[in-house]
């Protein structure tokens, strides 16, 4: 699977020949006609990134290790499956587009079951209107100029995705009926701090400092599922595994530490550094940031998150209790 165009194919354009439009007619069609054939996408660049994406039921795996992005393998699913030749470019075009094939082109490999190749393809630059995107079929001698029907506009961007960004950007993957702990600490707001167990349809909690004193309202019914439910589709903003700021900024007290644990006996834990943009960080400050860098365990992956996507889980500990001053007051 080497990021080559055969020689004799690039010799054959270096020379200034052209042999025109393929008279089979099989280096036109980029299109993988079935979409449920696909289980395996391999993608390569001359910079050495090199990506391979595979089916695990109905989700994708990048990499052997990380969930894919839905939206970005949806994207390229869709180039894959409905790529079709916009127009045979001029002679006069063909040796350009090879040599730009030849530096900046991207392999592409789609896969069957038992690992049959089905496509394998470059994907080069777009054209000078950018409406359309230069391919070539491996082994083929004519580049052709490629389009999505009824879509303006060029698609290698959607191959030429690279590291991280392949990445789901789901924080929690846990469903909240699987998760039966939730801890959250709060280091400089120690009263807040509190532990979470459920136990069937029952929740316990109790606060997380042995010295904060228990709290003997009356818990608060539903509150238990309400706060569960706002694990769900907490997306981070991106992921930070390359900031420079890393080391610096995960030696400071967090502003919060969550610990997760699933009844399958999944652990997770996240320590949440108040933060103003990815390069900005705060030590001290009020309980309201417009960012967290947040640093996850066990998977040491470093992420930036939106506050006013995980306020909706940063509860105290009375936030799960009847609050009995108001109860009075509204009694009387």
């Amino acid at each position: 699977m080497l990021l080559l165009l055969g020689g004799a194919t690039a010799a054959y354009f270096l020379a200034g020949r052209s042999s025109g439009a393929g008279m089979g007619g099989w280096d036109r069609k980029f299109k993988v006609e079935d979409p449920e054939s696909i289980h395996k996408i391999f993608l390569a660049d001359r910079r050495g990134n090199q990506t391979t994406l595979i089916r695990t039921g109905d989700k994708w795996i990048y990499n052997g290790a990380h969930p894919a992005n839905p939206n970005i393998m949806k994207n390229l699913l869709e180039a894959i499956t409905r790529v079709e030749l916009q127009y045979i470019p001029p002679t006069s075009a063909t040796k350009p587009m090879v040599e730009d094939l030849a530096a900046n082109g991207i392999k592409v490999e789609v896969y069957g079951k038992g690992d049959k190749l089905l496509k394998a393809y470059y994907v080069g630059g777009t054209t000078p209107d950018e409406r359309g995107t230069i391919m070539i079929m491996e082994n083929a001698e004519q580049p052709y100029v490629t389009q999505i029907p009824s879509m303006v506009g060029a698609i290698r961007g959607r191959y030429a995705i690279t590291g991280d960004d392949w990445r789901d950007k789901a924080l929690f993957s846990m469903k909240p009926e699987d998760i039966r702990f939730v801890s959250i600490e709060y280091p400089r707001l120690k009263n807040r701090s509190f532990i979470l167990e459920r136990s069937g349809e029952e929740f316990n909690i109790r606060p997380f400092y042995e010295v904060t004193p228990t709290i003997n309202a009356p818990y608060k019914k539903g509150s238990g599922e309400q706060f569960l439910e706002g694990f769900e589709g907490i997306i981070i903003e991106a992921f930070e595994n390359d900031n420079p700021l890393r080391d610096s900024i995960t030696q400071r007290i967090p502003f919060s530490i969550i610990t997760l644990k699933t009844k399958s006996g999944e652990d997770l834990t996240l320590r949440m550094h108040p933060a103003i943009s990815s390069n900005r960080f705060l030590e001290t400050g009020p309980p309201v940031y417009e960012h967290y860098l947040v640093e996850a365990s066990p998977s040491n992956d470093f992420m930036l998150v939106q506050d006013r996507i995980v306020s909706r889980i940063h509860w105290g500990y009375d936030f799960f209790f009847v609050d009995q001053n108001k109860k009075e007051t509204q009694s009387q």
